[in-house]
């Protein structure tokens, strides 16, 4: 997912935080998966992020739908088994999120260390309305 260039006053509008990403058990989801490259059990799944079974279904459909994650649905020792992977596309998405995440508090850690907030353009300093 490609991020447009911010003019110098949106430096803080963060365009990489992609919304079918950005909420917390999706990222608890996608964290879960692309440290699992063979892919996770439903169950695991579920333990793993704290989720209910309600829960995690419905994230994983958003995944899913957005192309992040794929389920495959099959069998083991006679019992339904619900695999879950990230895809390649997924896991390009997920880093580029969180190469967006690093730089909020890559910004967050400078604020807090008093530098400007705004980066001036032209020696000019915004105005104070």
């Amino acid at each position: 997912m490609k991020t447009k260039p911010q003019a110098p006053e949106a430096r803080f509008a963060y365009e990489g935080l992609d919304r079918v990403l950005h909420e917390r058990a999706r990222l608890s989801i996608l964290t879960s998966l692309a440290t699992s490259p063979k892919g996770l059990t439903f169950n695991d799944l579920k333990q793993l992020c704290g989720l209910t079974d309600g829960n995690l279904s419905r994230h994983l459909r958003v995944l899913e739908k957005g192309k992040v994650v794929e389920i495959v649905k099959g069998h083991e020792h006679n019992r339904p088994q619900t695999l879950c992977r990230i895809t390649a596309g997924g896991r390009k998405r997920f880093v580029e999120y969180v190469s967006t995440l690093e730089q909020v508090v890559r910004d967050a850690a400078n604020a807090s260390k008093g530098e400007p907030a705004l980066r001036l353009v032209g020696g000019l300093a915004p105005s104070r309305a």
